[in-house]
């Protein structure tokens, strides 16, 4: 369908704006809702995006999104497989695929740069992504990538490209290289994220940016050298009709709950599990929930072996949503150690429910969580014995976690809803829209013939310059 039979629809009704609805190509290279930041974004903002009226089309790589069903936006939300080699899947990750599952070019780019220690999934799904969109040229008003920021974006993809950056991916790299230890190591990290010189040179040429703290658009302006005036900032937030109070669930004596999806230095684990054992000493009912899989090998398994906590921390994985909700119900406390967060998702979700929280100070979580004493009691990140007092203090005194409970949901019902993020990720779209329409009105009365200049000849030596144009055509 093109742009103008889109325009000529008669019987549409109106978006929530008041406007006509858009059709809209979200894009992400990984979908997992239940864990990672990208496919927990992708879920509520599409959600929430169809409930505003527009059409939304995820286009997406494995592991593949879940979007939500509704019976009142079911038909303006669907789901369009664009399936990668998987080469990192359970149980056989980092596998070599058989000969007939190569497809094309793009395939082979896949494995051989898996093959030196890259990780090429946001390049060849940027890659599939522009030869779907290319063939589907027309369909939608607006194309929005969520942090692939691979080559395959860069020129014309059929649309107006808007793109979210969460936080630069060059923070992980430079902590994981602080915490490796030996040469080897480094240089094997340094390898997979090689991908952040990819990275870096497709976002500074990006027209739209939206991020979701004000301390991310610093780091991206520092980071990744983007312009500040096209970074815009769209917070982002809890599902608060799911994350909510519920009196019937019963707090769990010593319950302390987090979520790290993986042992890595950012996440801060190892900290946590070193505060609940010097907690322990104070409050013996202390233990520890984990939402995520169990290290079998790394700093915090030989944290939780060092101290004897075996029995007092669990690691739970692939629970429902109702089920995560519960679960951090039912603790006393909920604790985000994280040395650095974009946003901090787990954060939001938590004060949502009327959980306490305890939280680190690192990136964006302060604007998240709010002031110390206020809304969360706020700690220093990586240092465990901050972690410990923070944990005791709360452990020790329920008219403070039952104040920092209310105050914490009082705070996300102000300022961190999905409804309130779709809303603002339209007024961008719409910006982006009428930005590359005047732009191409531009263009067209630059070169539009006239009786006084005639139009020019397509020569060999200006198709070559057209060619050769680095803003005419994505280099790969």
């Amino acid at each position: 369908m093109t742009a103008e039979a889109r325009e000529a629809r008669p019987s549409e009704d109106p978006a929530a704006d008041g406007e006509r609805p858009l059709d809209i190509a979200l894009l992400t290279y990984k979908g997992n809702p239940f864990c990672g930041g990208q496919g927990v974004y992708v879920r509520h903002l599409s959600r929430e995006l169809a409930r505003l009226g527009h059409r939304v089309e995820v286009i997406g790589s494995q592991p593949y999104p879940v979007l939500d069903e509704g019976a009142d936006y079911a038909d303006r939300l669907t789901l369009t497989e664009l399936p990668s080699l998987d080469l990192y899947r359970q149980p056989d990750p980092f596998r070599t695929p058989g000969r007939d599952e190569y497809r094309d070019w793009i395939d082979a780019l896949e494995v051989a740069t898996m093959w030196t220690g890259g990780f090429p999934e946001p390049l060849t799904f940027s890659l599939r992504a522009r030869r779907h969109l290319r063939a589907r040229r027309g369909e939608f008003d607006v194309v929005h990538d969520n942090q692939t920021l691979g080559y395959g974006l860069l020129g014309d993809v059929g649309a107006p490209l808007v793109t979210t950056i969460h936080h630069p991916i060059t923070v992980d790299r430079q902590l994981e290289l602080d915490a490796a230890e030996g040469r080897r190591r480094r240089l094997s990290v340094r390898r997979w994220y090689a991908f952040t010189r990819m990275q870096k040179r497709v976002a500074r040429r990006l027209p739209s940016v939206l991020t979701v703290s004000g301390t991310s658009r610093e780091e991206i302006v520092d980071h990744l050298g983007v312009r500040q005036d096209r970074i815009h900032v769209v917070h982002i937030g809890a599902d608060t009709d799911l994350f909510s109070p519920d009196p019937s669930v019963r707090r769990i004596p010593g319950r302390i709950v987090t979520t790290s999806s993986a042992d890595v230095p950012l996440k801060g684990l190892v900290f946590l599990v070193e505060a609940l054992a010097k907690v322990r000493a104070e409050h013996p009912d202390a233990h520890l929930v984990v939402v995520g899989k169990r290290p079998e090998e790394g700093p915090v398994a030989q944290a939780m072996e060092r101290y004897g906590l075996e029995g007092a921390v669990e690691f739970v994985k692939g629970i429902s949503d109702a089920e995560l909700v519960d679960l951090v119900r039912s603790a006393q406390v909920a604790c985000v150690p994280s040395l650095y967060e974009g946003f901090s998702l787990p954060a939001a979700e938590a004060m949502a429910t009327g959980t306490p929280l305890l939280a680190t100070t690192g990136g964006a979580i302060p604007e998240v969580a709010g002031r110390d004493g206020e809304t969360c009691l706020a700690v220093p990140p990586g240092d465990a014995g901050a972690l410990a007092a923070g944990l005791n203090r709360l452990l020790a005194d329920p008219e403070l976690r039952a104040r920092l409970g209310t105050a914490g949901r009082e705070r996300v019902l102000r300022h961190f809803t999905w409804a309130r993020a779709a809303e603002g990720t339209v007024a961008r779209y719409r910006e982006a829209i009428a930005r590359s329409a005047g732009g191409e009105q531009a263009r067209s009365a630059a070169v539009r013939p006239t009786p006084d200049r005639p139009a020019a000849p397509q020569t060999f030596a200006t198709k070559e310059l057209a060619a050769s144009n680095p803003e005419s055509r994505a280099t790969c």
